[in-house]
């Protein structure tokens, strides 16, 4: 099949998704932009567009790849997080596919202004099929025809470094964007608790990203702030002992299976997929509970026992989350929406 995978805001994952698809013999084409920190140069496989409708020097470029698109043809259309209202155009008559990722906001900054509900709700509730990442999301959004797919890592298994052993395991780490909805203050809270305890054994707890954090840092804790890429940090995230990923308000979450892909077992709360995704024995701890997160901080700490949950937390990776799985699943989910699309004539 020629498929088109567009995908504005998640050009990371998009290329992961592409290149699973295209193991099992997809031709597949992604249409994006740079606005993730990670784009880096185009691909042979990309078109990058400006998705800003309202700046005059973005229209050339669109109708350029626009004619190329139609010449490219595709059978299946994938549209992920789409608000160009142009690129509604690029999909043409295809069977369509839409990707979603949420079931509601995670805070005020990710609300869509009102015009942009009315119009892409509505072209996402024609889409022949919706795919999901987690079975929370498909039960909370209660669309139509739908399928469940494994979440990838948005990190390709070519740059994962080496599984690190006990005897290099360091520090804890929280990363991605540390806005409300991660639940910061709880993390620090416990964080101070497992310093001041017996467990603690000389680890830092280190914040990876943008933010805006209220009030003096424990101590204990290194702010690597602003935004970062993926080639500088994941040696620092694969030698951790534990990812928190005990998020206040969540849905599912790339930060808990890269951390899964590395080897690194997340700490997670009980909100939306999150323990839906966690390996088996993985922490669980509740959103308020920052003795039972910091007694999670103090097994951890020991490196053995870091080692020895990190293995699980891999295994389960490759096991569900897999190139292998995740391109059986989105396989699997073209086939359902050509073989509709031909029995409906």
């Amino acid at each position: 099949m020629k498929i088109l995978w567009m995908s504005p805001w998640m050009r990371p994952l998009a290329r992961v998704h592409a290149d699973a698809l295209r193991s099992v013999g997809h031709d597949v084409r992604l249409l994006t932009s740079d606005q993730h920190p990670e784009s880096g140069p185009a691909r042979h496989d990309e078109w990058v567009l400006d998705p800003r409708p309202k700046q005059a020097s973005t229209y050339r470029p669109f109708l350029r790849v626009r004619r190329e698109v139609r010449d490219f043809a595709p059978d299946v259309v994938v549209s992920e997080l789409v608000r160009d209202p142009r690129w509604i155009s690029l999909a043409g008559a295809a069977p369509r596919i839409d990707v979603v990722h949420d079931d509601r906001p995670h805070d005020a900054g990710e609300e869509r202004p009102r015009w942009e509900r009315a119009v892409f709700d509505r072209w996402r509730a024609r889409s022949d099929l919706t795919v999901f990442f987690s079975e929370y999301v498909a039960e909370q959004a209660g669309r139509g025809d739908r399928t469940v797919v494994p979440l990838s890592s948005d990190v390709a298994d070519s740059a994962v470094p080496p599984f690190v052993e006990a005897h290099g395991r360091r520090d804890f780490v929280l990363s991605g964007r540390l806005n409300a909805y991660k639940n910061i203050p709880v993390a620090l809270e416990a964080w101070a608790m497992h310093r001041d305890g017996p467990h603690h054994r000389g680890d830092e707890l280190v914040l990876i990203g943008d933010g805006d954090l209220a009030g003096d840092l424990p101590a204990g804790v290194r702010w690597q702030r602003g935004p970062f890429r993926y080639a500088d940090e994941l040696g620092t995230l694969a030698r951790a002992k534990g990812s928190l990923v005990h998020y206040r308000r969540a849905t599912q979450s790339g930060v808990q299976v890269l951390a899964m892909q590395l080897g690194v077992m997340p700490l997670v709360s009980p909100e939306g997929a999150l323990p839906e995704l966690q390996p088996p024995g993985g922490p669980v701890v509740d959103v308020d509970d920052a003795r039972g997160l910091a007694d999670a901080l103090d097994v951890l700490a020991d490196p053995a026992e870091a080692e020895r949950q990190g293995r699980v937390a891999r295994d389960t990776y490759t096991q569900r989350h897999g190139r292998p799985h995740v391109a059986a699943a989105l396989g699997e989910a073209i086939s359902r929406v050509t073989a509709a699309r031909r029995d409906r004539g």
